[in-house]
């Protein structure tokens, strides 16, 4: 048995009738008292660091696998013109092994001087003779050069595939640009070279210890889930990690039995990915009404009569479900999913990820069908010009965690990590303001809908643990696991915009320090 007594002025429990307590006595990783309690085990105090110790930080929607090979790629997220994106590919292009993919980017037409998406005859000018398939900074398109286009096969006959958009221009010819389901057409190339994940996520890993997080839901495929059980087998796996399931791989996870919650207390099983629809920076969001300067609506990258299937067969198979829905429309219709779920008796954990635009007669229905809403605050703060631009001001709980909370719904936060910053102090300050960094816009956008620190740090603690099936984690109470974060400064005295440069001095996980500044 394994006993350590944490001792420090401050420390946030996350309880609700006991918030503050000063020391935590922890046994074989769970905590066994507190306070006074506590320090009358008699042990020597371990005195923990900085002003404020707090339970560490669940980010419930993050792609690790994304993520971490963008830490080998180029980063167009920054450039502000598309001569300026050529500029930092060619950079990044010269120094490439021969034959390696150009690869990630996230390139963020929207910002550019000019916000036209780009096509592949400005790729091919900075990278012609190497495959370059260069993702949008929130993942829902590629930008191609007419290299990776040919030996994809894809030409003028290519059809659409369903749920997808080959974009042409007036010749009919691709441009170059492949949105949704689309994108998937590139797997057609073959000898694609592919470095071991692995290592990208061990060093991934250090950095999330390092910003506080100590548990993730991961996103991505099985070559993320098979690299976790190596490293968790061989006792390098420090994060807790719950390991969703893509629909690709749906049938996959039932033939080999897994369930939601299989698994132990470092790694399990997660709840089923499904696609309603895209992303509002590449205007695929699923709406009800065209975007503002727009004829489309968006795109059902998933046809209706197919999600419901795939929601029911995950269910029947017990394993929980978790559906992206950014548009309104799109957010409708998987409410209705659920519900017809729930009308056949289904009890499995429903979420909605993203939530981000949805009808004001469709909030309650969260509370109702019992969804939780899987947020990332850090959405709207990057949205914001955005949304008012090509949505405008028609009707909509927009990013509305005050609106789902005063509707009794459940909220999870997370970073959608590589599209944000994994960084969850980012996400709280936005959740806290509905600012920027730079304090933009004075007063925060749409203000009614903040919420408050308790209800923020709830949402990126108990409750993303919650939207996993786990309540033996989030508090620093007697029968909870120890995961902690110490940090520089006092969250509950600090103004408001400080919360974003919080520094994490230790993380611990289970009882064990997993991180140090």
């Amino acid at each position: 048995m394994s006993r350590v007594l944490l001792v420090h002025g401050r420390i946030r429990t996350g309880v609700d009738d006991a918030p503050w307590t000063d020391a935590l006595l922890v046994e074989d990783g769970v905590v066994v008292a507190v306070g006074d309690e506590a320090r009358a085990s008699g042990l020597p105090a371990v005195e923990l660091p900085g002003e404020l110790v707090m339970p560490g930080l669940h980010d419930a929607h993050i792609h690790t696998e994304w993520q971490a090979r963008d830490l080998s790629s180029v980063d167009l997220r920054e450039a502000a013109s598309l001569d300026e994106a050529l500029a930092l590919i060619r950079a990044h292009v010269a120094g490439l092994p021969d034959g390696e993919w150009l690869h990630s980017g996230r390139w963020n037409s929207n910002r550019w001087a000019v916000p036209i998406q780009p096509d592949r005859y400005a790729l091919d000018a900075a990278c012609r003779d190497r495959v370059a398939a260069l993702s949008s900074v929130d993942g829902h398109t590629i930008w191609a050069n007419s290299l990776a286009l040919r030996l994809a096969g894809i030409t003028r006959e290519t059809p659409d595939p369903v749920g997808g958009e080959i974009v042409r221009d007036p010749t009919g010819q691709p441009t170059g640009i492949l949105r949704e389901s689309a994108q998937e057409l590139l797997k057609a190339i073959p000898d694609k070279p592919v470095s071991p994940l692995r290592p990208w996520l061990e060093g991934l890993q250090e950095w999330l210890l390092s910003v506080g997080l100590t548990s993730i839901t991961d996103i991505d495929g099985e070559e993320a889930r098979e690299a976790y059980a190596a490293m968790h087998a061989d006792g390098a796996l420090r994060l807790r990690v719950t390991k969703c399931v893509r629909d690709d791989d749906l049938e996959l996870a039932i033939a080999e039995g897994r369930r939601a919650g299989q698994g132990d207390e470092r790694f399990r099983v997660g709840p089923v990915k499904f696609f309603s629809d895209g992303a509002l920076g590449s205007h695929t969001a699923h709406m009800t009404e065209p975007f503002v300067g727009h004829e489309g609506c968006g795109i059902a990258v998933t046809p209706y009569p197919v999600l419901l299937q795939r929601i029911r067969m995950s269910l029947e198979a017990g394993l929980d479900v978790c559906t992206h829905a950014i548009g309104d429309e799109a957010n409708r219709l998987v409410l209705d999913a659920f519900a017809t779920m729930r009308g056949e008796g289904h009890k499995g954990i429903l979420r909605i990820e993203h939530a981000q635009h949805v009808r004001l007669d469709d909030v309650p229905r969260f509370r109702e069908l019992d969804v939780i809403a899987s947020m990332q605050p850090s959405h709207c703060t990057a949205d914001l010009e955005l949304a008012d631009a090509i949505i405008g001001d028609r009707p909509l709980a927009s990013y509305a965690w005050r609106t789902l909370l005063d509707a009794g719904a459940r909220l999870a936060f997370g970073s959608d990590a590589p599209v944000e910053d994994p960084n969850p102090f980012f996400g709280l300050h936005a959740a806290v303001t509905r600012q920027r960094a730079d304090g933009f816009p004075p007063g925060g956008w749409r203000p009614d809908e903040r919420i408050s620190l308790d209800e923020a740090v709830h949402a990126h603690t108990v409750g993303a643990h919650e939207a996993v099936g786990r309540t033996d984690v989030g508090r620093l109470a007697v029968g909870q696991l120890a995961d902690l974060v110490c940090l520089d400064r006092d969250l509950w005295s600090v103004e408001p915009d400080a919360i974003r440069d919080t520094q994490v001095l230790q993380t611990w996980v289970g009882g064990e320090l997993a991180f140090e500044r």
